[in-house]
């Protein structure tokens, strides 16, 4: 019996087995930062947003900050320079050039990929070739960044199924975690999702910003007037590891970098407060116009939101919040939708009420119901959030 149990033992000692680490032994660590609360170092980033609102040109600008330890758009500076690292599959590696000498970049510390060396130079393929890429990386002094422009390009399989996503991207996350660089990838939107959570929006599967610790959204905002450029935003969608509201407004500048040779470079502007979704509602709304775009589209789901019946103004301001409206937008849009707006006072000074067009609004008067906070409570102090809206 002892010589069989001996066997077994052996056996099992030759098995596989799976390594626990007990809870006490996992070493705390902060988060690292390349630009504190937009940049994390070790993780995966992701910049969305519609065709010409500049991702590029962002990740560029930011690009150029590492190498020269520059300052960022909140007066914070980035530590030391460091190694940047760069992959389009967009844009030539000279039109990258200029933007990064008009953003001030340290030319020496960036490398762009330009293929995989072997009997012959071969395109490099970020779906498969992530693994010799970490490779040459590593042997660089100060790796900070790497860009992957664009981001879907390192899916071999189907970018729009989740699990060829992670299985592919996987590689990229690990490179980034093993030598403490910050990957930044860059994204468009998919058509027809305005009005979505901004990280729905994302091109591909949502594992793209499920694996991204950090996802930011740039967009285009409506000039302040019809012969000025518009203004654009970079928003804060998702974060893990800090804050995911915020951002700032920029505008995109030509600068000459040589003779006849000009680069767009990004001009930071005033930072904004407030979510992705209503930041980008409010802008898509806008650069829609009158016309077109967000405030039609908002009349009609207005109308549609009134016709089921009355509804407070707390209500259509959750429901407005869903689709996606910004509650300027609603506003701008009521006429639009048949609707209008009233003040309707008592003794108390006069409350905003949404009434719709052409409608009997009957006055609003004190009632009485059973309980003092039951469904028969006299209203006191009614707010805007307390009104009804009448179809």
């Amino acid at each position: 019996m002892s010589a069989s149990l001996s066997d077994v033992d052996r056996a099992a000692s030759a098995m596989p087995s799976v390594r626990l680490v007990r809870g006490d032994a996992v070493k705390l660590e902060p988060v690292r930062w390349a630009w504190k609360g937009f940049l994390p170092l070790g993780m995966l980033t992701i910049i969305g947003g519609a065709p010409g609102c500049g991702k590029t040109t962002i990740a560029l600008s930011v690009a150029a900050t590492i190498t020269r330890g520059g300052a960022w758009p909140d007066g914070t500076h980035c530590t030391g320079g460091g190694d940047v690292v760069i992959w389009s599959g967009e844009d030539p590696a000279s039109v990258a050039a200029a933007r990064l000498k008009a953003a001030g970049a340290d030319m020496t510390l960036v490398h762009f990929v330009a293929g995989v060396a072997g009997d012959e130079i071969e395109t490099f393929d970020p779906g498969r070739d992530m693994p010799l890429l970490e490779a040459t990386i590593e042997r660089l002094p100060t790796p900070r960044l790497l860009i992957l422009d664009p981001i879907v390009s390192a899916v071999a399989g189907d970018s729009h199924k989740g699990a060829e996503v992670r299985r592919s991207l996987q590689p990229v996350v690990d490179l980034a975690q093993r030598l403490g660089c910050a990957v930044l990838g860059i994204t468009h939107f998919s058509k027809g999702t305005a009005g979505r959570d901004p990280v729905e929006r994302v091109t591909g599967s949502i594992a793209f910003a499920a694996l991204a610790r950090m996802v930011l959204v740039a967009a285009k905002v409506k000039a302040e007037a019809d012969d000025d450029e518009p203004r654009r935003v970079l928003l804060r969608a998702k974060s893990n590891v800090g804050p995911d509201d915020g951002g700032f407004a920029y505008a995109l500048d030509l600068v000459e970098v040589a003779h006849e040779v000009e680069g767009q470079r990004v001009r930071w502007l005033e930072p904004l407060d407030g979510t992705a979704r209503e930041l980008l509602a409010e802008a898509e709304a806008d650069l829609s116009g009158d016309d077109e775009g967000g405030a039609r589209d908002c009349a009609g789901w207005l109308r549609e939101l009134l016709s089921a019946g009355p509804a407070s103004a707390r209500e259509v301001k959750r429901c407005a919040d869903e689709a996606g409206y910004a509650w300027r937008t609603v506003q701008r849009a009521m006429r639009k939708a048949g609707a209008d707006s009233r003040r309707v006072g008592f003794s108390k000074p006069a409350e905003w009420f949404l009434v719709a067009s052409r409608a009997t609004v009957a006055p609003v008067t004190p009632h009485t119901e059973a309980g003092a906070n039951g469904a028969n409570g006299a209203i006191r102090g009614a707010t805007d959030d307390d009104v009804e809206v009448f179809a």
